[in-house]
């Protein structure tokens, strides 16, 4: 039985992708930093699904929320914290949470289970097109997307010959952000003439976790934004 841990599973896109893989058998883990949410959700997603609390924001703790986790097949880490914070108004306290949560508490999730993977298993860490196209305010949203660059470069060498990938979503057109604002930023300016959908990010995420060629990659799934 294949094990998919989603890391930020109970909400939004974490939880579009957990669903997914729950609906194909595997047995699902989802965290939450509230464990009585990530349990509620995990009950919705399936029989075989369990929720864990996680803050990645204090990496020190990590460790003992994963230690009943066994082994691990595919690995996925969706958290976000993506606040605006422009360096006119600039919050450290936020800038460093932010940082590292997406960073600090990413490489230590992969670290922490390392050896609990099972012999195939990969990696998928989330990013965003933030990394290639700034925005007002997004200076900190920005750098870590683009640590997540230099993240997986590396942790496909530590990890070897285990294989993690990252994936940059651009605007998802029916996230709870998006699917209720008219005419979404970037919409006019994609050639496939919409947003990217939830499903589309989940059906990436699974492709990078079985294609067994692709490692220590970004994969953008804009529909073709960067493009124009």
């Amino acid at each position: 039985m294949t094990s998919t841990l989603i890391v930020g599973g109970s909400g939004g896109l974490g939880r579009v992708i957990a669903q997914h893989f729950a609906d194909r058998g595997d047995d699902v883990i989802i965290t939450s930093r509230d464990k009585a949410k990530a349990e509620h959700i995990a009950a919705q997603i399936g029989p075989r699904s369990q929720g864990l609390a996680i803050d990645l924001a204090q990496p020190e703790t990590i460790g003992a929320s994963l230690a009943d986790v066994t082994e691990v097949d595919n690995l996925v880490i969706t958290a976000v914290g993506q606040a605006a914070n422009t360096l006119a108004r600039f919050d450290i306290t936020d800038a460093v949470t932010a940082v590292t949560m997406k960073l600090v508490g990413y490489a230590e999730t992969v670290r922490v289970l390392r050896d609990r993977f099972a012999s195939g298993a990969s990696v998928v860490l989330f990013g965003g097109l933030a990394k290639e196209r700034p925005y007002p305010g997004s200076t900190v949203v920005t750098t870590f997307n683009a640590g997540i660059t230099g993240l997986v470069k590396t942790l496909a060498v530590e990890i070897a010959p285990h294989r993690v990938n990252a994936l940059h979503p651009g605007l998802i057109g029916d996230s709870p952000r998006w699917r209720d604002v008219p005419d979404p930023p970037h919409s006019a300016q994609t050639p496939i003439g919409r947003l990217v959908t939830m499903a589309e990010i989940a059906d990436a995420t699974d492709f990078l976790l079985r294609n067994t060629g692709i490692n220590a990659h970004d994969l953008y799934v804009d529909g073709g934004l960067l493009a124009t």
